[in-house]
């Protein structure tokens, strides 16, 4: 069973994603050593009949953290309740939701480093001693109530973990960081959503798709629905190799998984500002972005995939971009 609080997604998109999520530790395919860890501790816990204790998970967006949350709930037998950092605006939000949990149910905080400090001081009894200090009344005839609370288990995720403060960091017993994905793995996700799905794909289809996903599942399972439309029209509903280069382009991803924003950002940086180094400020007011979405959302994987550097002095290109977009490297130096 799974209750979600405040959830924007439609009724059929949930059910695609919910039936594309892996179900089990066993399904989950990459991040291995997260893996090891949680079976162990999950394990454990079962035996002891005590509740996981309380993990977070952090990395940049579409890797798996919610997935992760959904997992936890189920190995260990508990009820999934969602909501989000940006909602819970005042400690009686929490309150309603942590007073309906019941024992071994996991409470899922997406961007929790969003949580206002009077929610996140709400939580830290919750957290610690199960116990939920409410204020009744007001003024001189105010007092605190404590209730006491089932024996849940909280996962937050999020994609700034500077952000967190330490008093609310050290509350977690687990803290795991997801990584990108290496193309082999992102191969397995394809081969397995389109068996899901229905697809017929094969592995040169699949390869193709993969290397140009960024190192992010969420952009795999977007890519290949979007690749199943190209082909159910133009290919006879079949993804090969070809098929899949096709369809991409179409999409505007290149060879190296950069979208319409990435090639804009790395080209600004090439030709207006000569290669760098350019303080990030000046990038988003010239592309036109946000500060955080570039930091949170393109500039990961451009760095993690050696595109671009961040230096003392700002943003630069690397060799691998001067190359990609065919300009001299001269203009590193």
């Amino acid at each position: 069973m799974t209750r979600v609080v405040n959830a924007q997604l439609t009724d059929e998109e949930r059910s695609l994603e919910q039936h594309l999520r892996p179900q089990t530790l066993s399904e989950y395919i990459g991040q291995a050593r997260m893996k090891d860890s949680l079976r162990i501790c999950i394990e454990a816990a079962k035996q002891r009949r005590e509740p996981l204790d309380h993990a977070i998970f952090y990395g940049p967006p579409g890797l798996g953290k919610t997935t992760i949350a959904h997992i936890i709930a189920r190995e260990m037998g508990g009820t999934f309740c969602a909501t989000s950092g940006l909602v819970l605006t005042h400690a009686g939000d929490l309150a309603a939701i942590l007073t309906n949990l019941q024992e071994h149910d996991v409470l899922f905080i997406d961007e929790i480093h969003r949580l206002p400090a009077a929610v996140e001081e709400a939580l830290y009894p919750a957290m610690e001693d199960f116990q939920l200090d409410l204020v009744v009344g007001q003024g001189p005839a105010a007092r605190t109530v404590k209730l006491d609370l089932p024996r849940f288990t909280l996962v937050g995720a999020t994609t700034k973990a500077g952000s967190l403060t330490s008093p609310l960091r050290d509350r977690f017993g687990l803290v795991h960081r997801l990584e990108f994905y290496s193309p082999a793995e992102l191969e397995v996700i394809v081969m397995r959503s389109a068996r899901l799905l229905g697809i017929p794909i094969d592995q040169e289809g699949a390869a193709e798709i993969a290397c140009r996903a960024r190192g992010t599942p969420r952009i795999v399972n977007r890519l290949i629905k979007r690749v199943r439309d190209y082909a159910q029209v133009k290919a006879q509903g079949e993804i090969t190799r070809a098929v899949a280069q096709e369809a991409l382009a179409w999409l505007g991803v290149d060879a190296a998984g950069f979208d319409e924003m990435d090639r804009h950002i790395l080209l600004t940086i090439i030709d207006k500002f000569g290669g760098g180094p350019v303080g990030v400020e000046s990038l988003a007011a010239a592309v036109q972005e946000d500060r955080s979405t570039l930091e949170d959302v393109h500039e990961p994987y451009l760095i993690q995939a050696g595109f671009l550097d961040r230096t003392g002095r700002g943003r630069q290109v690397t060799k691998a971009a001067l190359d990609h977009f065919k300009r001299p490297s001269s203009l590193l130096y």
